[in-house]
């Protein structure tokens, strides 16, 4: 049994933030059915594409174990079939721009109207507040949420991570907030709204770096590199480039190669713990014992010469063998993995982290599986929907149509055309 299974999501999300959250519920076992514009379909299909006459790996990596029924909510016949829908749903899921819903006659009170029983799940770029109408995309949340203001060198420009943290990160904390509403319906018999708006998303994956802000008013912090090098703290959290920020000194370093692979490169730490075995490790047996050096203190003002040092040694050896060495040791490194590495790791692909999918149009791609493993239903990863492969199909085993009643849905333009092999 599916985790699950039984719960219906209705999924009128489009994009990325959206999608993430649907995806995931529909690997943990939901049904979810994904409302498309009739001809057009989620914009993603379209963005992106590589393989001519195939959706884009945009909208096949976010939108896998889903049905897609075409709907113009605007047709009457439409409304319909979408009030129908919200009677038969548990959830539904939507990332529109604010008051879209009820621009449509949908509004919260008109939903519960339908289904007391239902979630409304929304997210939106902020939350409520003078920015709350503004449009939101991914770059956009890092910024506001704080991300880009602190990542990046302290010489140089914010910059915005490649981790999807605004909508992806908002997908995965909408996720939370809809599995925990229908937990608590369990109890109260009654739905709820969730929200997760981007801007907090992003401000509770960078929270230790209002962490910092906060110690700023009681002294410089310590373990940024800036200490060290004597340069005086501004009014905010400042940019650190590559310093661990969980207090432990940290750098990337370069590693045997680096002049022609641009990520040969590794993370090394060096906590307290582990100082003298990174002595050992680099040969420089005697700073275990020299002055300045012994106590975690006082290296603070040396973090440039050690790792300068550490770096030589780095550099001898492939990343790979930097692991291999210092692993033993329980000295913290990483290897820097380039995309193509990654996808190549047919470790990942054991654990299900990674997946092979057949698509009818594109053939074999990957795609990354789900990221949270249960023991008691592990997550079965099924190719994307083409677009209204399953309206017909939705219509007659959801919402119970009979053939001449979707004969009638389909002649009102309310579904678009739906697929042949679809038909019933």
């Amino acid at each position: 049994m599916k985790a699950l299974e039984g719960v219906k999501v209705l999924d009128f999300t489009h994009v990325q933030s959206g999608p993430t959250c649907t995806q995931l519920l529909a690997w943990f076992g939901a049904d979810v059915l994904k409302v498309e514009r009739p001809g057009e379909g989620d914009a993603t299909r379209k963005q992106l594409i590589d393989v001519p006459g195939a959706d884009s790996l945009y909208f096949t990596m976010l939108n896998h174990n889903k049905r897609s029924i075409e709907l113009n909510s605007k047709n009457e016949t439409g409304k319909e079939v979408l009030t129908r829908l919200i009677q038969e749903c548990d959830v539904l899921v939507e990332n529109f721009a604010p008051g879209a819903l009820d621009r449509m006659g949908f509004t919260w009170e008109r939903i519960q109207e339908i289904n007391p029983r239902i979630i409304l799940a929304s997210i939106k770029g902020f939350g409520p507040g003078k920015y709350e109408d503004c449009k939101v995309y991914e770059n956009i949340a890092q910024c506001a949420g704080g991300s880009a203001s602190t990542t990046g060198f302290r010489d140089g420009p914010p910059l915005v991570t490649g981790a999807q943290i605004g909508d992806s990160g908002t997908g995965l904390h909408l996720c939370l907030g809809i599995v925990t509403a229908l937990f608590q319906r369990e109890k109260s018999g009654r739905g709820q709204k969730v929200s997760a708006a981007m801007q907090d998303s992003v401000l509770n994956l960078a929270r230790v770096k209002l962490r910092d802000q906060q110690r700023l008013a009681h002294g410089p912090l310590r373990e940024y590199s800036q200490f060290g090098e004597g340069i005086p703290f501004g009014e905010a959290t400042p940019r650190a480039g590559n310093d661990s920020g969980g207090g432990q000194p940290g750098r990337i370093l370069r590693c045997k190669g680096w002049e022609q692979d641009p990520n040969a490169y590794t993370y090394f730490i060096i906590q307290a713990a582990i100082w003298e075995k990174v002595c050992d490790v680099i040969g420089e047996p005697d700073w275990k014992t020299a002055p300045g050096f012994g106590k975690p203190g006082e290296r603070l003002d040396k973090l440039n010469l050690i790792f300068e040092r550490i770096e030589q040694w780095t550099m001898s050896k492939t990343k790979f063998e930097v692991m291999d060495t210092c692993n033993p040791h329980d000295i913290p490194v990483g290897p820097i993995l380039s995309m193509k590495e990654i996808s190549e790791d047919e470790g990942l692909y054991a654990t299900g982290t990674l997946v092979r999918v057949d698509h009818p149009e594109r053939g074999e791609y990957i795609t990354v599986g789900c990221p949270v493993k249960l023991s008691d239903s592990p997550a079965v990863v099924k190719r994307s929907p083409l677009l209204g492969e399953h309206t017909a199909e939705i219509l007659a085993d959801v919402l119970g149509y009979s053939p001449a009643d979707i004969e009638r849905v389909i002649a009102s333009g309310a579904v678009g055309t739906p697929k042949a092999a679809a038909v019933k």
